[in-house]
């Protein structure tokens, strides 16, 4: 036997439970993956919250939990090979089976397994969303939602591509986010104003549609603004994008920035797989700065 995570019923970290499981292995074509650490995101809870959201992925009930993963290759092609990678409502468990080659990645030397469960849906949304937009050299962005686990990395994949950037966030969060290397300003109603004179040529919404509007508002063209978390029809004609829309080779270059020392993935807290509840709890109210990682 062995242990995952399991939802029988839509709900809060309450529904969550850890479950002996029959053992799963790799068929032709397959890897089968020793899970070691897996990293929360928002969108994990709110599949198992939401109806709604799980449809739109295809989850039925009963369903695991989670899609950023790492661990060590055991059966199949590559045994002995530390990955990490993404398996959509599996990935909290002892093993995770993927197709070889697909989702999967090589974690490099000197990177922590912990660190590398916390690339697939964070690096590759910002990467995307940083790309959609457009942001470069000389650029001036406003990123909203740059505390959150994708704003950790929208920030300063936006600095190493030389822009200068302004992050929404609370107030609580702002020496966090001038080690990360953002100006901070606050959220809410009159976001504009706020940053009306900071020559602002770009944005990206990580969450919801404020920073969106609040761009639009300061004549930002509609190209110049992306968002992750608006729906497939964000205002004002910006770009709506995803993980998904990543291009190839994106984590890899996040990886080596971060084992280079450019790029910090602030980890904020570990929990062991028992405590589960817990670790989503922590991660679902929005108030952590960095990545929750679950160990198992």
């Amino acid at each position: 036997m062995s242990r995952a995570v399991i939802y029988d019923k839509f709900g809060g970290p309450e529904v969550l439970e850890l479950r002996d499981v029959p053992e799963p292995h790799a068929g032709p074509g397959e890897v089968r993956v020793r899970v070691t650490a897996a990293g929360l995101n928002p969108m994990d809870w709110a599949l198992a919250a939401r109806p709604e959201a799980a449809a739109r992925f295809g989850i039925t009930l009963p369903s695991g939990f989670g899609y950023d993963f790492a661990g060590v290759v055991d059966e199949g092609a590559s045994v002995g090979d530390r990955v990490y990678g993404g398996a959509l409502g599996r990935a909290v468990a002892d093993f995770v089976i993927v197709k070889a080659g697909d989702e999967l990645f090589p974690t490099p030397d000197g990177m922590s397994d912990e660190v590398a469960s916390t690339l697939p849906v964070a690096g590759s949304s910002a990467a995307a969303a940083l790309a959609a937009a457009g942001v470069g050299s000389g650029d001036t962005v406003l990123i909203g939602g740059a505390a959150g686990g994708v704003g950790i990395f929208a920030v300063q994949l936006a600095r190493l591509a030389g822009a200068t950037v302004i992050g929404t966030a609370a107030e609580s969060t702002f020496p966090f986010l001038r080690e990360l290397g953002a100006e901070p300003v606050t959220y809410g109603p009159g976001l504009a104003d706020r940053v009306r004179d900071r020559g602002v040529t770009a944005a990206v919404d990580l969450f919801g549609t404020e920073t969106a509007e609040a761009a639009l508002a300061l004549g930002v063209p509609p190209g110049r603004i992306a968002t992750i978390a608006a729906g497939p029809t964000p205002p004002g004609g910006v770009r709506a994008t995803g993980g998904a829309d990543a291009e190839p080779g994106a984590l890899t270059r996040i990886a080596d920035a971060v084992v280079a020392g450019e790029l910090i993935v602030p980890v904020a807290a570990v929990f062991p797989v028992e405590r589960i509840r817990d670790a989503v709890a922590l991660q679902a109210g929005r108030h952590v700065h960095g990545k929750v990682v679950v160990t198992l």
